[in-house]
């Protein structure tokens, strides 16, 4: 028998889905959405939740065999010591919702909905100006199963996509790679910029004053990634100084972003509160069910972690 702990602010939807999975020698010893400090962690060999939660008890589970992560993003158990475990995150759930999210602001600003917006509220019948996303070139950093769903969405519209990635090669969807000693041939000419790296060492800080100055005036960059990678105070003087036409983000270095945070003040960034492609239980309960399945079946499990890259 093996004994889970569920730590997650959607628990009660995955018990649930639990019930109904019907998980054999499955023995669920805890499910909540905050942390007993009396329970003994030591009895769990099996951890389901929420990084940010699981990080706070992860060193107390000393018997610990497998945590199955509920989020992309796994920083704060990659910021631990303890790695005598097998880590998986969550991957194959997010393609759609980040198309969406990626093209509703290509869009926007291709298509210039606010100049439409101002014209309507002041009566003019002259169309501002608008473009076509046919033939622009979007820059993708970070081509995994996200990145090319973005770049196969690109194509549906005619335009061209460069990726900028340290492995993946691979991507029908993607014109022309480009590596990390590449920077400045990868930037030049962009149109659309679109972030969607892991947080890890090489990527942290990696979009700074230096980078920024390689993109057209033009451009307008979207994270969807991590905070970390983008240099706040970069960023902000580019914007401020029209180096940039515009910043979309959705995740930060610090998340609440705080209420004096420069980026709510500023007309062209656009906070979207982390909500790009969120995770949802009915997406993510079919991953640890199928990682359980390998499990209990001696199965190299999907989507394991790496300590070592933070990804």
């Amino acid at each position: 028998m093996h004994n889970l702990a569920i730590l997650s602010r959607d628990t009660t939807l995955y018990m649930t889905l639990l019930e109904e999975a019907q998980l054999p020698f499955l023995a669920l010893i805890l499910a909540d959405n905050k942390l007993p400090e009396s329970f003994d962690y030591s009895q769990v060999d099996i951890l389901f939740g929420d990084p940010d939660l699981t990080a706070q008890v992860v060193n107390r589970c000393s018997n610990l065999k497998w945590l199955q992560s509920t989020w992309a993003g796994n920083a704060a158990l990659f910021a631990l010591d303890k790695n005598n475990y097998q880590l998986c995150g969550v991957k194959g759930v997010f393609q759609q919702a980040m198309q969406e999210y990626v093209f509703a602001y290509l869009l926007y600003f291709s298509r210039n909905l606010a100049g439409f917006n101002q014209a309507q509220k002041h009566k003019i019948w002259a169309a501002p100006t608008y473009q076509s996303l046919a033939g622009k070139t979007l820059g993708i950093m970070g081509v995994g199963d996200i990145g090319q769903a973005v770049a196969k969405m690109a194509k549906q519209f005619s335009m061209k996509t460069r990726g900028y990635t340290r492995t993946t090669n691979n991507c029908e969807y993607i014109d022309q790679y480009y590596t990390y000693d590449d920077t400045q041939a990868f930037a030049a000419g962009l149109d659309y910029l679109v972030c969607l790296l892991p947080q890890s060492s090489e990527t942290t800080g990696l979009i700074d004053q230096k980078f920024l100055s390689y993109l057209p005036q033009h451009c307008v960059l979207i994270n969807a990634g991590r905070g970390t990678t983008i240099v706040d105070n970069a960023l902000i003087d580019a914007i401020k100084n029209q180096a940039l036409q515009a910043a979309v983000l959705d995740v930060f270095e610090h998340e609440p972003l705080p209420e004096h945070h420069p980026y709510w003040q500023l007309d062209n960034i656009y906070v979207t509160q982390h909500t790009a492609a969120e995770s949802l239980p009915e997406d993510i309960f079919p991953i640890f069910s199928e990682n359980y399945r390998r499990y209990i079946n001696g199965l190299t499990l999907q989507h394991l972690l790496d300590f070592n890259k933070g990804y």
